[in-house]
């Protein structure tokens, strides 16, 4: 990944209004895993604060949903969201820093939405990391072996092949738990994500994959808390697949471990301007 830039955005012209900026003002940081269905909130001193639905206005339909398979398709409904859930309103809204999980192979469009949402949080900086990675990172893995992540969410399931802890091969698949039992199956859903690692095996780094088989993929997201899923996929790839603890929270949990290392160590994440 693109080593991170530690230059704090320009102060928007609310802040330059206000005339003061004290560090005493901001909280730490906050992680975020804003997902197809649910939001989550990471902070160094307390934890998960909060894993709620992604959704605009609570209502007889469900509400609205601001993000779909992933990708922030409601710019100012994601911006209700978290100023909503993370904003002064929620006694909350002033960070150093802001950690967002993305999704791999996510298009341009969605990083600059993504950045444009996030600005109702006031945040003096802003970084990404991959999904896939923080959920490793949550779980944690050890990096010094290939490992093959398999995230299964609501809307969107990632394949990741990380390789001294980054990302050197991944694939996505509009499809997740969400959609079982109406347009797809459970042996539907593994079949396609057998499909996925079988066509890495193919690729140069074919060789990687199978010491990460012969490890064991880790399973994160909300599918790993299914047991069938589990099952099949081990039996279908001949391999000892491990659910991460907590599955559903292990992104979010990795991308708050993130930003406290990033202090240290900034080329762990991608600073993202505004």
């Amino acid at each position: 990944m693109t080593p991170a830039s530690r230059t704090p955005f320009p102060r928007t012209a609310a802040l330059r209004r206000r005339g003061t900026w004290s560090a005493t003002q901001r909280s730490s940081g906050v992680a975020i895993d804003l997902g197809s269905a649910r939001t989550r909130a990471w902070m160094p001193d307390r934890g998960l604060i909060f894993d709620e639905p992604t959704i605009i206005s609570p209502g007889a339909d469900g509400g609205s949903r601001p993000v779909q398979r992933g990708v922030v398709v409601d710019q100012a409904g994601a911006a209700h969201v978290l100023e909503r859930l993370l904003g002064r309103r929620a006694g909350l809204g002033h960070y150093t820093m802001v950690v967002l999980t993305t999704p791999v192979l996510c298009p341009g469009q969605h990083q600059s939405v993504s950045r444009a949402a996030l600005e109702v949080l006031d945040a003096r900086v802003v970084l990404t990391i991959e999904g896939v990675k923080a959920a490793a990172l949550g779980a944690g893995a050890d990096f010094a072996r290939p490992l093959l992540v398999l995230d299964i969410g609501a809307g969107l399931t990632e394949v990741g092949l990380l390789v001294d802890g980054g990302v050197t091969q991944a694939h996505r698949l509009n499809v997740g738990t969400s959609d079982l039992g109406t347009t797809t199956t459970v042996a539907e859903l593994v079949q396609s994500i057998v499909a996925v690692v079988t066509d890495l095996l193919h690729h140069e780094c074919g060789v990687l994959v199978v010491d990460a088989l012969d490890r064991g993929p880790l399973l994160t997201g909300g599918g790993a808390l299914r047991p069938e899923i589990t099952y099949r996929l081990a039996k279908q790839l001949l391999a000892p697949v491990r659910p991460a603890p907590a599955p559903h929270t292990a992104a979010v949990r990795g991308a708050g471990l993130a930003m406290v290392a990033a202090h240290r160590h900034p080329s762990i994440l991608t600073a993202q301007p505004h």
